[in-house]
């Protein structure tokens, strides 16, 4: 069982997580026009926590994850939401196919978690309708002191908006541009920068 599997239950309980997914959901949804004709992916939706906040504002969204747990999770909470339809994927976003291109990919978080980002534009390119949108949150560069779980499953200590505008561009995606949504602050006094990375698939 992973980290993620175990924590599926007390990972909402976070006012950290609350507040910093209501600042991604706003930024996505003062930067995109969505409607309730479009489909939607969160990928490394973990419990719904930026899914919820989006899915009264469109007409299907796709929550996918690798954590089983997690997921099972998300549907519980997706019970009570009644604003969308709401599907769940058990699988890693670099091997999955939809039956349907996306109107728009968004996610919170996990991008650092996957270790070949140019391979990941690749699929968001793969899966998303002509003019589709990303709507990317995660960390600006850290030092690696973010994680208190001494950065299990972490590949990428943030991340330069420079290397993503050039991968993006790279895979055929236009208007690139990043806006920081959210300050995560420690105990310690630390800070965190979180951007929102969006960009137009041609």
């Amino acid at each position: 069982m992973s980290r993620f599997d175990k924590a599926a239950k007390e990972w909402d309980g976070s006012q950290l997580r609350q507040m910093l997914a209501f600042d991604i959901a706003k930024g996505i949804i003062e930067s995109h026009p969505l409607t309730k004709e479009m489909k939607i992916l969160d990928f490394g939706a973990g419990t719904g926590l930026l899914s919820k906040h989006l899915c009264a504002q469109v007409g299907h969204l796709t929550a996918l994850d690798i954590s089983k747990g997690m997921l099972e999770q998300l549907k519980e909470n997706a019970s009570a939401w009644d604003t969308c339809d709401v599907e769940t994927v058990h699988k890693d976003i670099l091997d999955y196919t939809p039956t349907e291109p996306f109107d728009g990919v968004v996610s919170s978080m996990s991008m650092h978690h996957i270790e070949d980002i140019d391979r990941l534009f690749q699929t968001f390119a793969t899966i998303l309708k002509p003019k589709g949108f990303i709507a990317i949150a995660d960390l600006e560069v850290e030092d690696g002191s973010f994680h208190e779980y001494e950065n299990e499953g972490v590949y990428h200590f943030g991340f330069e908006e420079e290397a993503l505008t050039q991968i993006a561009r790279k895979h055929g995606f236009t208007s690139v541009s990043f806006q920081t949504v959210h300050c995560v602050r420690k105990e310690d006094n630390r800070e965190y920068q979180i951007f929102l990375m969006n960009a137009q698939y041609t």
